[in-house]
């Protein structure tokens, strides 16, 4: 059975779309742990990201760091932390953070955002990725 991210990948649910490249896509996590998160999972289906293919992994780290360039640029913060979890959908995914402190990488609390704030995001952020 597809993942929800395949589903994304094939339009059949929408997302916040922040970058997109043959091999990667890039979207604002609809439950954010801080304003800026986004997903980068590449657009082949594969479970854990160790089993990606040595290129295709080499693509989604590069396309991953594009996308944090323009994340910074549009959410402020000393750096975008990124972290690979793997446990709630098995489909490979890098999440993007705006970290100002150690404490903001914290998967048990969220930032309530609207659809309009998410998707007002989504472009300011698509706006500075340069892929």
């Amino acid at each position: 059975m597809a993942s929800i991210f395949s589903k994304i990948v094939a339009g059949e649910i929408p997302c916040y779309k922040v970058a997109e490249n043959d091999d990667c896509l890039a979207f604002l996590d609809i439950n954010p742990v801080a304003v800026g998160h986004v997903l980068c999972i590449p657009k082949k289906e594969v479970d854990y990201i160790f089993d990606i293919d040595n290129d295709l992994y080499c693509k989604l780290m590069l396309f991953s760091k594009a996308v944090a360039e323009g994340l910074k640029k549009v959410c402020p913060c000393i750096k975008v932390g990124m972290a690979v979890v793997g446990i709630d959908v098995p489909h490979a995914h890098v999440h993007l953070i705006p970290l100002n402190t150690p404490a903001d990488l914290n998967f048990s609390k969220h930032v309530a955002m609207s659809q309009d704030e998410l998707k007002a995001l989504a472009t300011k952020i698509s706006n500075e990725v340069k892929i």
